[in-house]
């Protein structure tokens, strides 16, 4: 499946384009790029992060930059109103990173940033396990400091992984990528967000059948009623009237 950036299938939800593949056509696209070692900045829009995008426009303009991949129920639903059909994938990073390593066969140079230092350890200790064909190595936790950067980034100019996951939250962590990141660091390069925290155990994923009935975020609001109720509570129903907005004005302007 030869396909450039442009060529990917993709929707726009407010303003950002995502891609709109099945899960191994994605896969595949992400392998190919390796194999080609074609460059490309990766990451997720769910409702949260394109809240985000309507409150930041250097976010917004730097996803410009990026593949961006859907992740969850709520760009479905907006997919589904903007453009009659939901997503054919729910390619969320805390399962498609995971499978993408575990899909490649061919040993691959993986570099890990983010995290406090104990968590993205462990992290990188479960990725070895879970796949162990590919060299793990955690360049940085990710509270470093701004002197510290350029010696990263000269880390990861001779490492040069063909994967690199950044786990420093959104969006410090996509804003770091592209104002930072060239083919010369890596090959492709993921904002996974909190990707470390559950491949570490640090913080427990939802059952399977939440996950599959789609309530995950709900099980997480539990967990950290503290710091995601307002993600949730106040962000979940303004996603969605953002996107009965953006309904409304291009049946207007139909």
């Amino acid at each position: 499946m030869s396909l450039g950036k442009t060529d990917i299938p993709r929707r726009t939800i407010l303003g950002v384009e995502v891609v709109a593949l099945p899960w191994m056509d994605a896969i595949e696209v992400m392998r190919e790029r390796i194999a080609q070692q074609r460059f490309a900045l990766v990451t997720w829009l769910n409702a949260h992060n394109a809240n985000l995008t309507q409150e930041n426009v250097d976010f917004r303009q730097a996803l410009n930059q990026f593949l961006v991949l859907p992740d969850g129920f709520g760009v479905d639903i907006a997919s589904k109103l903007l453009h009659g059909t939901p997503f054919p994938a729910n390619l969320n990073g805390t399962d498609f990173t995971p499978a993408l390593l575990e899909a490649e066969t061919s040993s691959l140079r993986v570099g890990l940033i983010g995290a406090r230092r104990e968590v993205v350890e462990k992290a990188a200790e479960s990725f070895r396990q879970l796949a162990p064909q590919h060299e793990i190595r955690v360049i940085s936790d990710g509270f470093f400091k701004s002197e510290h950067q350029p010696y990263i980034l000269r880390v990861l100019k001779e490492y040069h992984p063909h994967i690199l996951l950044v786990a420093m939250g959104v969006p410090r962590q996509e804003m770091f990528m592209a104002n930072n990141l060239t083919a010369e660091h890596c090959t492709l390069a993921f904002g996974v967000g909190a990707l470390f925290d559950f491949m570490a155990g640090a913080v427990p994923r939802a059952p399977l059948i939440v996950q599959k009935l789609r309530f995950e975020w709900l099980y997480r609001l539990v967990q950290e009623p503290g710091r995601l109720w307002y993600r949730y509570i106040v962000g979940n129903p303004l996603f969605l009237l953002r996107v009965m907005r953006a309904k409304f004005k291009a049946g207007r302007g139909a």
